[in-house]
C-alpha cells in the first residue's frame, strides 16, 4: 500500500500533518516533523510534545496523516487506525529506531504513533489536473521557488 513513491515523497516532506479526533467528536490536526514509511503497511510518527494527539490516539484509533513536497506541490494522504506504542511497551525499540536517528538527541521521543495504512490518495495541487500537459514538478517548483523567494541549494557545496 505505501509504495516507493508514498516512501519518496514522505522522504522529500519537511512535515506530515496528522488529524486525530478528540473525546467531543472534535477533529485536531498538528504538525509532526520526524516521520517515516516503516514497510508496505505503516507509518511511524515520533510523538516529542504531543500529548494531545496522544490522547486522542488512545481514545480513537481513527487517524489522518498527510505530507508534500512544498516545491512539487504533490504528496499523499494515508488514513488508516493508529496506536500509541510507549517507552515500555516490547515493540517501542522496532518502530522507533529509525525516528530516534532521525531526531538525534536533541529531542526525546516520547512514543510512537504507528500507523497501519488503509487507504492512499495523491494529493496534486490543481495546477496538475487543470493544466496537465503543462504542469510538472520542474514547473511548480520554480513557480514556488519564484513565489517563496528561495533557491535549490548548489548540488557542489
Amino acid at each position: 500500500m505505501l509504495s516507493i513513491s508514498v516512501k519518496d515523497f514522505a522522504r522529500r516532506s519537511v512535515l506530515c500533518w496528522l488529524a486525530t479526533v478528540d473525546e467531543s467528536g472534535q477533529p485536531n490536526v498538528s504538525p509532526k516533523e520526524v516521520f517515516a514509511v516503516f514497510d508496505s503497511d505503516h507509518l511511524v510518527i515520533a510523538n516529542i510534545a504531543s500529548a494531545g494527539s496522544a490522547r486522542n490516539i488512545d481514545r480513537n484509533a481513527r487517524v489522518c496523516v498527510a505530507f508534500i513536497d512544498v516545491f512539487a506541490q504533490k504528496g499523499f494522504k494515508v488514513t488508516g487506525a493508529a496506536r500509541n506504542v510507549g517507552k515500555n511497551d516490547p515493540d517501542f525499540v522496532r518502530w522507533a529506531t529509525r525516528l530516534v536517528e532521525m531526531a538525534g538527541p536533541r529531542f526525546a521521543i516520547q512514543s510512537v504513533f504507528v500507523v497501519k495504512a488503509e487507504a492512499v490518495e495523491a494529493i496534486l495541487a490543481p495546477s496538475y489536473r487543470l493544466y496537465p500537459t503543462e504542469t510538472t514538478e520542474e514547473s511548480q517548483a520554480a513557480s514556488a521557488m519564484q513565489a517563496y523567494g528561495v533557491r535549490p541549494l548548489r548540488s557542489d557545496a
